[in-house]
């Protein structure tokens, strides 16, 4: 009988788009393998593509932001109720409420080796913690310390990341720690394509938070327009329920600007990548983002910022430039570098393709993630 390998994530979409390459090798490599979402059942795209995988699909409750104590107990409860109906011997868990719950329930099934994967430390380690920030950040810190004591690993996607986690002992000296290259990109589903000709088009893909650095991309874009350079910015993502969330008013004086346009949530963002020239991340802190890594697969430049998970991705002055967090003006002083210089997006872009080429590549990123989940001596 084959292993059984459960992965649980809080967003249905996620498990395709993020680990759908994991899965289907792992189907592949004769394991049995679950995969659990929030409210699976009702993505009914999610699951066939799931299905049609080869995955058993499950549909678990769970609040992707926030702290409420109900709410968070039921997911647990139900978690622990999918380890003893399933009894996986890999359970692997990403972003924070799948890794804080599952690895507490964890701690009641007698077989899952459960491993944990950091892709981001998100609103409680970012930014200044007052408030009711600091309550939650003091909050956060001490599930994930309980949800991580039982992991037999846990993966990081850069370096910060886990040095962090040790230095607020929020994982034990001894704890196996591993960091990978993000999640990887399938570089056949991002071609290399051509810039466009014509007007500079600058991107952005984020979910519209503060700490994602959205008011910083406008900003540049102001100073550069109001300096009568040409400069037209795309923002593409959805609106968030986050603490740290963009208020629906100040997103409406954005959409009065000529130069900017949101084009709210998008399942493919492939056809933004291709009309536009470079790509902007101002992220105050990622794991490793995939957007970016996207969007060097597809040959664009990038600029973001020189914070944990964002510069791993940037030779800064070889592939594009990072900049300070929070910093409007440096910002644009960057992507004014590329509308003076057009030409430089070409050399910056392919350079961009090579690294995702080298390091980012999910044919390489894959078995790296199976060697941690201890599935390569089976």
């Amino acid at each position: 009988m084959s292993e059984k390998v459960l992965i649980i994530g809080a967003l249905s979409t996620s498990l395709v788009n993020f680990r759908g390459s994991l899965l289907r090798e792992l189907v592949t490599s004769g394991y049995e393998v679950h995969a659990a979402a929030n409210e699976l059942s009702k993505d009914k795209k999610s699951n066939q593509r799931l299905t049609d995988m080869g995955v058993f699909a499950h549909s678990v409750p769970m609040v992707r932001t926030g702290v409420n104590p109900i709410k968070d107990l039921y997911t647990f409860f139900s978690l622990v109720m999918l380890y003893w109906k399933l009894q996986p011997d890999v359970v692997l868990a990403y972003t924070s409420k799948p890794v804080i719950w599952g690895g507490l329930a964890s701690c009641f099934s007698l077989n899952a080796k459960f491993f944990a994967m950091i892709t981001g430390l998100g609103y409680a380690f970012t930014g200044e913690a007052v408030g009711k920030r600091l309550l939650i950040k003091y909050v956060i810190q001490m599930l994930y310390k309980m949800g991580l004591h039982n992991a037999s690993a846990v993966i990081f996607q850069n370096p910060d990341d886990a040095t962090e986690f040790r230095k607020l002992r929020l994982i034990s000296n001894d704890k196996k720690t591993v960091v990978v290259n993000g999640s990887g990109v399938n570089l056949d589903d991002f071609p290399l394509s051509d810039l466009p000709q014509g007007q500079i088009n600058f991107l952005m893909i984020a979910r519209l938070l503060g700490d994602k650095g959205v008011r910083e991309y406008v900003d540049a874009g102001k100073l550069l327009n109001n300096d009568h350079i040409s400069a037209h910015l795309h923002l593409v993502g959805p609106a968030d329920s986050n603490p740290d969330a963009l208020s629906q008013d100040e997103i409406k004086t954005w959409q009065n600007l000529e130069w900017f346009t949101w084009h709210g949530s998008s399942d493919d963002v492939r056809p933004y990548i291709k009309n536009s020239r470079v790509y902007v991340l101002p992220s105050y802190r990622e794991g490793t983002p995939r957007t970016v890594l996207e969007a060097m697969s597809m040959g664009r430049p990038i600029i973001t910022t020189d914070t944990p998970g964002c510069r791993e991705t940037v030779i800064n002055g070889d592939n594009g430039f990072l900049v300070p967090i929070k910093n409007s003006k440096e910002l644009a002083l960057a992507m004014r570098k590329f509308i003076d210089s057009p030409d430089l997006a070409i050399s910056m872009g392919k350079k961009s393709r090579n690294i995702v080429e080298r390091k980012y590549d999910i044919k390489k990123v894959n078995p790296v993630m199976i060697k941690a989940l201890g599935l390569d001596e089976n």
